[in-house]
């Protein structure tokens, strides 16, 4: 008898299952590092008649399956880049099979998830009630959806009609921290606003906003802010900047891809007051609460005004239907966000600040062992970010740093900050032990006696 398509599909499923839960058996043994010398295996020419599912699993996880580097475990250290919890990534096994289209008419129930997802991280964050938000790829489309809407929203508000377009609108400013992501400068261009007129606020040592030399705000001001600097995990001053955006009618913006999680724990979330205050924010669900890529999240306190300025509108779908379409620029994606739902659910309020406070430990023994190595950690530990230099041989840690990789122990990239040439170490990962720190540590002392 023939097997039936879905039969098919269903052996497959599984086998990629039992394919996926070997590789994550093997990474506490695995190299960090990827090897790369056979991917030009993975082109064996397409061929008419194409091979078996099997042949197929069987070429991705050898050979695809050793070009991987171990970010999904807990010596991974680069680029905040989270792991997956276990919840999560089971959500999205799920989902694959379920191979839903985010919106309510193709996918209620997961709709309903995202919905649900949102509603908690905004009371998770402390966001005003009313706050919407929707699932992007990340925090640069997110970004970018939020700066639209900022930016038809003064438009509008200085009498220049959404869908008029930017010739002869009036100008608009921002105003920006010398340190803010490069993706947010992307998101700045991508709603076709000038990079070249930022108005620049210069930083303190720890990578914070000075509010000092804040040029005079206004109502066609833009103010982009973050939360979690890249090198330190600083925030900006957000209270104070609110109280100045709110004054002269200038539309907050905050990036806080990673650093918004802060907010969550009770011991972190301190330099954050004020954070409901702002017109909207960025957050990632991918980094700090670990949840499989892709699952950036935009949020905003004017529901209106993101839906004028994202909504889809296309005649045939029903004005009233609740649609991902009508906050962000997707209009048709996976429904990334019940991965989200997901891990709320399983972690709870406590887990989230269990998970977020554990980041800050591992980040502050780093910072502490290293510097009685005789490295220097020229910022406070203010969340999971550590930036490290090595006094009068700064040029050391990138060769440092390609020991490490090069070892397969630990894996974390170079970088430069305020002038000085250094390493990151980024802790995102819900499964890194002390064991796993342990080996960070001790990589990282093996490269510094063998290299300097």
């Amino acid at each position: 008898m023939q097997t039936k398509p879905l039969e098919l599909q269903a052996e497959a499923f599984s086998s990629g299952a039992r394919r996926g839960a070997r590789y994550l058996q093997q990474l506490h043994d695995k190299p960090v590092c990827a090897e790369t010398a056979r991917l030009d295996l993975l082109d064996p020419g397409l061929s008419d008649k194409g091979i078996a599912v099997e042949a197929v699993l069987d070429l991705m996880e050898t050979i695809g399956g050793e070009g991987t580097v171990s970010s999904a475990g807990g010596r991974y250290f680069g680029y905040v880049v989270g792991g997956a919890l276990p919840a999560a990534s089971a959500a999205r096994a799920l989902l694959s099979a379920w191979d839903q289209v985010a919106d309510s008419l193709t996918g209620p129930s997961v709709i309903r998830m995202e919905e649900i997802a949102i509603s908690w991280v905004v009371d998770l964050l402390g966001l005003p009630v009313g706050t919407t938000g929707a699932f992007t790829s990340g925090a640069t489309m997110a970004n970018m959806t939020l700066l639209v809407t900022a930016r038809d929203a003064l438009l509008a508000r200085l009498g220049h009609k959404r869908g008029a377009g930017l010739i002869g609108a009036p100008q608009l400013r921002i105003v920006a921290s010398a340190e803010i992501h490069a993706t947010v400068l992307k998101s700045v261009r991508m709603a076709g606003l000038s990079t070249d007129d930022i108005e620049w606020v210069a930083v303190d040592d720890q990578g914070r906003m000075k509010l000092a030399v804040l040029p005079e705000l206004d109502a066609k001001t833009i103010v982009l802010a973050q939360a979690g600097n890249v090198c330190t995990g600083a925030s900006d001053p957000i209270k104070d900047l609110t109280a100045r955006c709110q004054e002269a009618g200038a539309w907050l913006h905050v990036d806080g891809a990673f650093g918004l999680w802060a907010r969550s724990a009770d011991a972190l979330k301190a330099p954050l007051e004020g954070l409901e205050g702002a017109d909207s924010w960025v957050v990632d669900a991918h980094k700090t609460l670990n949840t499989p890529y892709d699952a950036g999240l935009a949020l905003c306190r004017h529901p209106e005004e993101m839906q004028a300025s994202m909504a889809i509108g296309a005649q045939y779908l029903p004005a009233t239907t609740p649609s991902p379409a009508n906050r962000a620029p997707e209009f048709s994606r996976a429904a990334r966000g019940a991965e989200t739902w997901a891990a709320l659910l399983s972690l709870g309020r406590n887990g989230v600040s269990d998970l977020v406070t554990g980041f800050h430990l591992h980040a502050k023994r780093i910072a502490g062992e290293l510097k009685t190595m005789g490295f220097e950690v020229p910022h406070d530990v203010h969340f999971n970010q550590v930036f490290v230099t090595l006094p009068g041989a700064e040029d050391a840690c990138a060769r440092i740093v390609e020991n490490v990789q090069a070892s397969g122990e630990a894996w974390f990239g170079p970088a430069t900050w305020q002038g000085k040439q250094g390493f990151r170490i980024s802790v995102s990962n819900w499964s890194t032990s002390d064991e796993d720190v342990d080996r960070l540590i001790a990589a990282i002392g093996t490269a510094k006696d063998e290299l300097t």
